[in-house]
């Protein structure tokens, strides 16, 4: 696991505690529960970043997420619940 989410539930923001080597490119999607991509970023990690906030999304309707991560050929799936 090269990151981890600080909690499975969210508002306006998702925190993410990094766990990469440097000089990474971070790509994150993030999708509903129909599988739709609502959001997604690309971050490259410079040395010492150990912490990512992706904010903005506060115009999500509440529910059910599936937050797609990836790096090179590494890839992780996380369910998450955005709540009021």
């Amino acid at each position: 696991m090269f990151a981890k989410v600080r909690s499975s539930n969210f508002i306006d923001a998702l925190q993410l505690q990094l766990s990469t080597p440097s000089g990474c490119c971070l790509r994150a999607v993030l999708k509903d529960d129909k599988g739709c991509v609502c959001r997604s970023i690309e971050k490259d990690i410079d040395t010492g970043y150990r912490e990512l906030t992706w904010s903005g999304l506060n115009d999500l309707p509440y529910g059910r997420y599936t937050l797609e991560l990836s790096q090179g050929s590494d890839e992780m799936k996380l369910s998450l619940v955005k709540r009021i």
